[in-house]
């Protein structure tokens, strides 16, 4: 079997090219990945202005706090600053653009007004509470990285350099079919031998939260032939297909060997706990990617293999996603595959959730973050583990 790092590292190797680019308006571009590189086509600011209310003047022209300078002008924000008269203070406000000749602002506080003229308490540098044209941004600098998934702060930069709209990739379409007899929708009624379709939805909220279309495929039953035809189907809707069940070693799992039958398929099983059933192929050109049926398997499979396939699917940069490194509070012995325990952080370290079970989904609401358990190492209070909070993998 595959290491968790080998299966990733083989499934980004395998990855198609990103989606056509898009034109979006800002207001929609949040959470979209950029097309191409941002480069800033105009100064920010524009021109050199006042980071104060103040008092703008020629640094040189101070004579000592108790030589007043007489009062030449007045320049608010919005206004064009003009020409600053030599021996003089120009009164300014926040943001407005400092005057040609001026190269400082004295604070208000550090000035005393009276009828013979400003007097400026404290000796001016030039350049203080001044900002330079260009501070934030240089014309022609490159703002933002193609790939870039847009964040809040990267709209308003955007708008900063006069974007209206950004060049972003189509988002990309994920088609998920659950696989399985013993499956009923939520609302409906779970008989004998049925159980609630939690992976579906499951599934669908994490695409949708990582910013991709959902082509909700429905639930195939265990019957090869419809399963064929489903992910077939499914594979001519969508630029990647995602099943949940069907991929263990079952005489009612049949994922495998349908995949095999229409398709490819080029990875199965990896050394994780939960999720060692796991599939990766081709359908035609579009990717597959079959997770395991046990709820707590499939949000796991999907947070640690299918989210960063998928961002490499969509154009995305890779995420930053380093975990921290916390000390446990628990035992656990010493597993022979690498485990994601669903934990908790507290001020006592690393809680484990009490039923690691790959059928418990609820630990993972109790839970905060997975923590990382090699082969072969054994927990004990005090054993710093790898933490990846929900957040990490938003």
């Amino acid at each position: 079997m595959l290491s968790v790092e080998q299966a990733i590292a083989r499934l980004l190797a395998d990855a198609p090219g990103p989606p056509a680019s898009e034109p979006v308006p800002l207001a929609a571009a949040r959470g979209r990945v950029l097309a191409v590189p941002l480069v800033a086509t105009v100064d920010v600011p524009p021109a050199d202005n006042s980071a104060m209310d103040g008092y703008a003047l020629a640094a040189a022209d101070w004579r000592g706090a108790d030589q007043p300078l007489p009062l030449g002008g007045r320049v608010a924000a919005g206004q064009v600053g003009g020409d600053h008269t030599p021996h003089t203070v120009t009164r300014i406000f926040t943001g407005a653009e400092l005057p040609n000749g001026a190269d400082a602002v004295a604070m208000q506080e550090n000035c005393r007004v009276d009828d013979d003229g400003v007097r400026v308490l404290k000796q001016p540098v030039a350049g203080d509470h001044v900002r330079a044209r260009g501070q934030d941004t240089a014309r022609g600098a490159n703002v933002l990285p193609a790939g870039r998934r847009l964040l809040a702060q990267d709209i308003g930069v955007a708008a900063s350099v006069g974007c209206a709209a950004l060049p972003v990739r189509r988002r990309l379409r994920v088609a998920v079919v659950a696989n399985g007899d013993e499956l009923v929708e939520p609302g409906a009624e779970a008989g004998p031998g049925k159980i609630f379709n939690s992976n579906r939805y499951l599934l669908g909220a994490l695409l949708g939260q990582w910013g991709f279309d959902v082509v909700d495929m429905g639930v195939a039953p265990d019957r090869p032939e419809v399963i064929a035809e489903r992910f077939s189907h499914a594979a001519d809707q969508a630029d990647v297909v995602l099943s949940c069940g069907g991929v263990s070693v079952g005489e009612e799992d049949h994922v495998k060997a349908v995949l095999e039958t229409i398709g490819q398929l080029s990875l199965w099983r990896i050394a994780m706990k939960p999720g060692k059933p796991l599939a990766y192929g081709r359908i035609g050109e579009t990717p597959f990617l079959g997770l395991p049926g046990n709820p707590a398997s499939a949000l796991v499979t999907a947070m640690i293999i299918a989210r960063p396939f998928l961002a490499a699917c969509q154009g995305a940069l890779p995420a930053e996603t380093a975990p921290l490194m916390v000390d446990a509070a628990f035992t656990a012995p010493a597993p022979d595959r690498q485990c994601y325990l669903r934990v908790r952080h507290t001020g006592r370290g690393l809680e484990a959730y009490t039923n690691q079970s790959s059928g418990i989904l609820l630990g993972a609401s109790w839970a905060d973050g997975l923590a990382i358990q090699p082969p072969g190492l054994a927990i004990e209070p005090g054993t710093p583990l790898q933490f990846l909070p929900w957040a990490l993998l938003a």
